[in-house]
């Protein structure tokens, strides 16, 4: 299936059908990204992300997540096309688009002499929660599976996966209605990805659009409810938690990755 000028006129998007939902919270409307050297690093692309749902980006290193999700935060200008937040055109209207979104990206960049609590404390009063209590913190920080012990130790003597779900704490402190996601489970244990795949769902039963992009393949199976495989820029496959059913991603995967399915030029959709 071909992609289209405007994917709220098309079934591309099985998310939206799922949910019942005509206004998507994300929506990616031919997103293209060509960089001053000439690399296109996103060509065209779209999909759109529902409330109450969770879309995975699937690709190697270079296939144009990253820079999705970039577009989506205005830390870059497109070439063409529109990222969209709650309607908002992120390009036109930034501020106004980010008040709706929360992120947490691979590598959190937090305050390392801080503890957990200052940091959060910090964030969410810079993010105009001043209404939050120390309790709040202590609360959010255990949800994401950091141990008390740990809240009041400074970031500095944290693992990687301490750092993030000190990040993920913040975002889900900011409450806004998108989260965006970028490597979420990288330096994460297997213990620590459970908790977090549980707590994914948990915000997506809160009504949470949520968009990711990941290498974790079965982790994405798990939890998502569509998943688009990204390849040198382009939206080679979409399909969502049904359709995927009973399927080998990981060999599918592998498949379009080595560009033996579908069409370059087409979006493979399940409807």
């Amino acid at each position: 299936m071909s992609q289209q000028s405007n994917p709220s006129d098309s079934n591309q998007s099985s998310v939206n059908s799922a949910n019942g939902c005509s206004s998507p919270r994300l929506q990616a409307i031919n997103l293209s990204k060509r960089y001053e050297d000439g690399l296109l690093a996103l060509d065209s692309v779209s999909f759109e992300v529902a409330a109450g749902s969770i879309y995975a980006m699937l690709g190697g290193n270079g296939a144009g997540k990253t820079t999705a999700i970039n577009l989506f935060l205005n830390f870059i200008e497109p070439t063409g096309g529109e990222a969209r937040i709650e309607g908002i055109v992120t390009h036109k209207e930034p501020l106004k688009a980010k008040a709706h979104v929360a992120y947490v990206s691979e590598n959190v960049m937090l305050y390392p002499n801080f503890t957990a609590i200052q940091n959060l404390d910090f964030f969410a009063k810079l993010g105009g929660k001043t209404e939050c209590s120390r309790d709040d913190y202590r609360d959010v920080l255990l949800r994401v599976g950091l141990q008390e012990e740990a809240h009041n130790k400074r970031l500095k003597g944290y693992s990687k996966g301490m750092r993030q779900k000190c990040g993920i704490a913040i975002a889900i402190l900011k409450d806004a209605p998108a989260i965006l996601l970028d490597e979420p489970t990288a330096g994460l244990d297997p213990s620590a990805g459970r908790e977090f795949i549980q707590l994914l769902a948990d915000l997506r039963s809160e009504g949470k659009a949520i968009l990711m992009s990941t290498h974790d393949i079965f982790r994405a199976k798990e939890v998502a409810d569509t998943i688009g495989i990204m390849r040198q820029g382009r939206l080679v496959m979409e399909r969502n938690a049904e359709e995927l059913k009973g399927e080998n991603l990981e060999k599918l995967y592998v498949q379009y990755m080595a560009g033996h399915a579908g069409s370059e030029q087409n979006v493979d959709t399940v409807n």
